[in-house]
């Protein structure tokens, strides 16, 4: 792996993906709708809005690997996250296929299975379970990434992101916190595993609370060294200032899934 683009580079993921890649693949180009402030001269950027396929496809030109940030990372309208989640991640996928690129790392989401209650630890394979339209999409990419790789072959891995930051904040992120450097080591597995075909994983880092099995990830050569749990103090203190989420509290895509809710309560954890 040479020659890899970043998608959605100006967003938040992105500027840390930004420094911890640089030097380990040669070319490095970044895109997204408008210029990072900070963007160094060493650096090169090509402006694109996924939702232009013509765009996309310039993106991507020359590009051996794909990491695929873009695109709106919380909930809102559906109109919006059908534009850039849904028509823009299609774009994306078609522009790789179309240009020859041979490999995708997709940043999907914990709230693909943000439904499932937090008693329960489930693997990468479960029916999923999305918490919001945002969730939807990310389910969507997943779904789309495995038809490029069987119909197309690509090579395709779908990172199921927990919370990427320093340190966890509060409870719920003692589960799903990574550390920006496994993130690093999950999408290094993406652009270079030499048997990789296409496999769905979660991003988490060695969490002692963890929700999930992250199995899939550890055989393909995973090696966590963040540990949420040394962090749990300030995490359980900060969580004490919260005001309670009676439907949040109990599912794992936590405050996704008690905005907007109008369900059952009484079936919320099966």
């Amino acid at each position: 792996m040479e020659r890899c683009l970043i998608t959605g580079a100006a967003g938040g993921i992105g500027a840390r993906l930004r420094r911890l890649l640089k030097g380990i693949y040669p070319v490095l180009r970044l895109s997204d709708r408008v210029e990072p402030v900070d963007l160094a001269d060493d650096e090169e950027f090509i402006a694109a809005d996924l939702t232009d396929a013509a765009e996309v496809e310039r993106a991507v030109q020359g590009m051996q690997g794909i990491v695929h940030l873009g695109g709106i990372s919380a909930e809102r309208p559906w109109d919006e996250i059908l534009q850039a989640n849904i028509v823009g991640t299609y774009n994306l996928f078609e522009a790789a296929r179309k240009r020859g690129v041979k490999r995708i790392v997709f940043a999907s989401s914990n709230h693909v299975v943000g439904f499932y209650p937090r008693r329960r630890r489930i693997s990468a394979d479960v029916i999923v379970r999305p918490d919001t339209r945002y969730g939807l999409s990310k389910a969507f990419g997943e779904a789309l990434g495995a038809l490029y790789a069987d119909k197309y072959g690509l090579r395709v891995l779908a990172i199921r992101i927990g919370n990427v930051a320093d340190g966890p904040v509060d409870e719920r992120r003692l589960s799903i916190w990574i550390k920006p450097e496994d993130l690093v080591q999950l999408i290094r597995i993406g652009l270079e595993h030499p048997d990789l075909h296409y496999e769905v994983v979660y991003g988490a880092s060695d969490n002692a609370r963890s929700w999930w099995d992250n199995e899939t990830a550890y055989r393909l050569g995973y090696r966590p060294t963040g540990r949420a749990e040394e962090s749990s103090a300030a995490a359980l203190a900060a969580q004490a200032q919260l005001p309670a989420d009676p439907i949040g509290d109990r599912l794992q895509g936590g405050s996704f899934c008690s905005t907007e809710f109008a369900g059952d309560p009484k079936r919320i954890e099966e």
